[in-house]
Formats: C-alpha cells, sequence, structure tokens
C-alpha cells in the first residue's frame, strides 16, 4: 500500500470514529428536585416536558424547554407514576405501579381519572401506545425476576398478551406498528414480537442482549432505532433494527430511568436520573417516534 493510499485510509478512519463518536448529555433541570422514582418523561405538542414523581412520589411536573419545574397534578391517592405516554394533543396515559392502573390525565381540565385497572397486574411500569390508542404495558415482578405484558384496548379493556418472561420493562413500538419491542431489565435481553392490528403478539425473537448493566424505559425513532436507557450504567445505548449497538450516549448520572424524544424537529432527547433526581438532555440524529406521530395527529386536526 503507498503513503498516499495510506493517508487516505487513515483519514477515513478518523472521520469514521469522529462520526460515531460517543454523545454526552448534558444538564435539564435542577438537581435533586424530584425524588429516587424519577420516572416519566413525555414531551406535550407546545414541547413541555412531563416527568413523575416531582418532590414527592405520586406527583407529576410540567418543564419548559429551560428545565424550569413546577407541579402539574397530583395522582389519586395510592397511585405512583411511572411510564407516561401521549394518545393525542390533550390526553396523556400513565403507568401507576401501586395502583395497578393505567390513568388517563386530560391536559386542559387536569381531571385524572382510571382508564384501566387489572388486579392481576404485579407492577405497571412502562406503556407504548399506537395511533390508534392501543397500549401495551410492561408489568415486572422484581421480587420473583419474571415479568409479562399488558394489551389495553381504545376502550380500556385489558388483556395478557405476553406470559412468563424476565422482568419486563422498556417498551415501544416499531414505525410501522408490526413489532413490539421490550427488555428485561435484569435478564439483559431486548425481545421483539409481531404485532397485530388487534394488539396480539407473536412471534417472540431474541433482538439482543447485553453483557452487562441493566436496562429500565426505551424509545423508538422514526428510522426504527432504540435508544435503551441502561439503568447503573450511565448511558443511552441505541440499536438498530436489526440489533445492532450503532451508538452509546454517556449519561451524567448513572440510574438512567427512562427516555423520549422532543424539541423543535423531534431530535432533542429528554432522559430522567433516578440518583441526580433531575432530567438530562442530549440530540438524536433523528426525530422519535411517537413524536411524528402527535404532530401527524396535529396536521390532520388542522384539515
Amino acid at each position: 500500500m503507498n503513503k498516499t493510499l495510506t493517508l487516505l485510509v487513515s483519514v477515513f478512519l478518523l472521520l469514521t470514529q469522529i462520526a460515531f463518536a460517543q454523545t454526552k448529555s448534558k444538564k435539564f433541570s435542577s438537581e435533586g428536585e424530584f425524588t429516587s422514582n424519577c420516572e416519566g418523561p413525555a414531551v406535550d405538542s407546545d414541547g413541555n416536558v412531563y416527568a413523575v414523581n416531582f418532590a414527592r412520589d405520586g406527583t407529576i411536573a410540567i418543564m419548559n424547554g429551560k428545565g424550569n419545574a413546577s407541579f402539574f397534578v397530583t395522582l389519586p391517592k395510592g397511585s405512583t407514576g411511572n411510564g407516561i405516554r401521549f394518545a393525542d394533543k390533550n390526553t396523556f396515559y400513565v403507568a401507576d405501579f401501586t395502583g395497578h392502573n393505567v390513568l388517563k390525565v386530560n391536559l386542559i381540565t387536569k381531571d385524572v381519572s382510571v382508564f384501566a385497572n387489572e388486579p392481576k397486574m404485579d407492577q405497571p411500569n412502562d406503556l407504548a401506545i399506537t395511533a390508534s390508542g392501543h397500549i401495551f404495558c410492561s408489568d415486572p415482578n422484581w421480587k420473583d425476576g419474571t415479568g409479562q405484558i399488558w394489551h389495553v384496548s381504545p376502550d380500556g379493556k385489558t388483556r395478557l398478551v405476553a406470559e412468563k418472561m424476565g422482568t419486563t420493562n422498556g417498551i415501544d413500538v416499531s414505525p410501522d406498528e408490526k413489532k413490539l419491542y421490550v427488555n428485561e431489565s435484569v435478564q439483559r435481553n431486548v425481545w421483539v414480537f409481531d404485532l397485530a392490528p388487534d394488539g396480539t403478539l407473536s412471534n417472540k425473537k431474541l433482538l439482543h442482549k447485553f453483557e452487562d448493566g441493566g436496562m429500565d424505559g426505551m424509545r423508538v425513532d422514526i428510522h426504527g432505532n432504540l435508544y435503551i436507557a441502561r439503568h447503573g450504567k450511565g448511558e443511552v445505548a441505541v440499536l438498530s433494527p436489526e440489533g445492532k449497538v450503532i451508538q452509546t450516549i454517556q449519561t451524567i448520572g448513572k440510574k438512567v430511568s427512562n427516555i423520549c424524544f422532543g424539541g423543535r424537529n423531534g431530535k432533542t432527547c429528554y432522559i430522567t436520573l433516578q440518583d441526580r433526581g433531575c432530567l438530562e438532555t442530549f440530540k438524536a440524529k433523528t426525530a422519535g417516534r411517537e413524536w411524528a406521530m402527535m404532530k401527524a395527529f396535529e396536521e390532520n386536526s388542522k384539515k
């Protein structure tokens, strides 16, 4: 290999390393404002960020684009929020892990109601939602190291769609809504199911297995890449739809609990940190699926 070719190869490898260099998160909200159950998060159509357990468990905070937080609602007695998902411009759902509920919150009236109650749920943890309003709820049993997945229909009826799993946690739907992804925190597995229009799951396959660290919340971007909160690892891992790690984002805190997309173009990621009691942020290369879905809802409502 001549010197010119060697130099070109070296430059190419350097540019490749720079392109895929590890991104780092930065501070967003003030440290210590949330409890150790800091979770959520979710973004409305105006760019406000919501997260659960602000100052005390059982609350939900609203933050503006600068990270200034204030109380939004207090959940009913006995309820503690975890994952949040928007269904439309004025409605979001909350996984209530102490009340065994999926709660419904109206952004305009701030009314909180029980959308679905399932006593057989161990601990509803995180939510995923389709454009037509089908909700999927991960349900881990931390004590036994097991888990399952529930489907909640648009009219609030629950049914078990996957059982005998590990500690199911982060969950989301592919951009074409033909796949459902779920991870298992303790077992470090990421699974993918075929998803039918009625919410039925089939053809379970292992997408990726991490060798260390935990996993928590998870979101999909518009290209089908999975952004996974690596709880205890202090990072967010990005998986391709084929299950390859294509990027790692280093976080300030270690206990990353969940993630969502927002910002002007849907490429701003907000993450909750349970050890720091706050949110951090970083820029993604592409917009989030849920953010794009919300924008589509807005456009359709104008027609």
